[in-house]
């Protein structure tokens, strides 16, 4: 935890935000979930909105704040003989709650009673067991308050959720530092990863050594790694490859700290050490690409435009290399970048990878005088605000030959002429690359978090792999 200062001044600033608007914030902190039975859970992993608002790791927590009153209460059990017997001695609800500065504590099942007959803000929420809990409490269907896709949920307080988007999406100092921690221990798991690339490995081998880094100096990672020889599946979580030498293998992986700030990385390796002629043509436009999308981040830059940007530049290059024809501004128009990157070209990071989309993807991604494109690719672009100073990000570009897409737009004449299918039809079992960095908007530009930069020019990852 910070101090208790810290999470008083967090919610005196969401309170402030609040001040047109009446009834009791509701803050649910997460439960242990059964793996299989009661006594065997999942990996315990607190709400990130209950940890930047009170900090507590422990679960069985949750507050209320009253918009009228300005009364806070913790509401919490504190640990019974039997708790203690098996699980040890632990700090008191009392002196947990007064570490994040608040003074009022209550049971937990006294909950209910403190909701009755208020108006209650809450949060989207995104585990099962508290979507449970939640409707129970508020009388909705669970469908109301669970978090779903780009508009969060039908039941949740918009004012709410706005105004936590807003604390949160500009990280504190003490936020980038911890941003940075983790992104020193992302790069330590992808040197492992990089040293560990050998044709006749399988691939899982390679995923251990590289958890096994953030798991011995860390909580673990911040998402579910992707290590694959099949770039052009953007979340492959299959592992049982042997590594062929002439592939790419793309690895997405990135790591949480003990106090769960996140770093998220990617780089695109030749599994035989050198990148053939054909793979180095694709490479260099998408490490152009990163470049080109870092060189313009800058606090009033919308980042969609960022985006578009570097479609144009990435379908500049294709068109050299005779995969497409025709006017690049016109082809940025009709979305045709979307065929070769059908994702956006990244998404906020902080607590969470991908940081508060639980909330909503437009609420945080989008400015309110934004609206999201229906294009593919353009359409997928999870943050398309004005940067401001503050804000953390990723700038992750990337090609990908999927062959049932291509054979889509190729049937649908999706690609308006814009595509020679012919020339593309030689890079069906190309794969995909893609390469990610973490990136801080400063006051007058932006950096990469972390101490180290990860190689990303072909000639740098080969030399580093020959180093291996």
């Amino acid at each position: 935890m910070f101090e208790k200062e810290v999470y008083v001044a967090r919610r005196k600033a969401l309170v402030e935000r609040l001040r047109d608007e009446k009834g009791i914030i509701l803050f649910l902190g997460n439960v242990d979930a059964p793996a299989q039975y009661r006594d065997n859970c999942y990996k315990w992993r607190q709400d990130s909105n209950w940890l930047y608002f009170f900090g507590i790791d422990e679960p069985r927590f949750a507050a209320t704040i009253d918009l009228e009153s300005g009364d806070e209460v913790i509401y919490a059990d504190d640990f019974s003989l039997d708790d203690i017997i098996w699980m040890g001695q632990m700090p008191s609800v009392k002196s947990l709650a007064e570490a994040a500065g608040v003074h009022k504590t209550a049971a937990y099942d006294a909950l209910p009673g403190a909701l009755k007959g208020r108006k209650v803000h809450f949060l989207p929420v995104s585990r099962y067991y508290n979507a449970s809990y939640l409707s129970s409490l508020l009388g909705l269907n669970p469908s109301a308050v669970f978090s779903a896709g780009k508009k969060g949920c039908a039941a949740a307080s918009e004012a709410l959720v706005k105004a936590v988007v807003s604390l949160r999406l500009v990280k504190e100092d003490r936020e980038i530092a911890l941003i940075d921690q983790a992104c020193n221990l992302g790069y330590e798991m992808h040197t492992v990863a990089r040293r560990g690339i050998r044709p006749g490995r399988v691939e899982q081998e390679i995923v251990g050594e590289m958890e096994g880094v953030t798991l011995g100096k860390g909580w673990g990672t911040s998402f579910a790694t992707i290590l694959t020889q099949h770039g052009e599946i953007f979340h492959c979580h299959s592992h049982e490859c042997i590594i062929e030498p002439g592939k790419l293998m793309v690895i997405d992986a990135g790591a949480e700290s003990n106090v769960h700030y996140a770093s998220d990385f990617t780089r695109t390796y030749p599994t035989g050490g050198r990148y053939t002629a054909e793979q180095r043509d694709i490479y260099n436009t998408v490490h152009e690409c990163n470049e080109l999308a870092f060189s313009l981040i800058r606090p009033g830059v919308a980042y969609r435009d960022v985006h578009l940007a570097v479609a144009g530049h990435m379908l500049e290059n294709l068109k050299s290399l005779g995969l497409v024809r025709g006017d690049v501004a016109d082809m940025v128009d009709e979305g045709i970048a979307g065929l070769f990157m059908p994702h956006g070209l990244g998404h906020n990071m902080g607590l969470d990878v991908h940081d508060m989309e639980d909330l909503g993807e437009d609420l945080v991604g989008y400015d309110d005088d934004q609206s999201r494109s229906l294009q593919l690719g353009l359409g997928s672009l999870r943050m398309a605000r004005r940067l401001v100073p503050g804000n953390v990000i990723t700038d992750e570009p990337g090609i990908y030959f999927i062959p049932s897409l291509i054979a889509e737009w190729k049937r649908e004449g999706t690609d308006k002429g814009f595509v020679n299918y012919t020339r593309l039809e030689e890079y069906l079992d190309f794969g995909g690359i893609r390469l990610e960095d973490d990136v801080l908007v400063t006051a007058d530009g932006a950096r990469r978090l972390g101490d180290k930069r990860l190689p990303i020019a072909a000639d740098e990852v080969e030399a580093a792999m020959s180093n291996s």
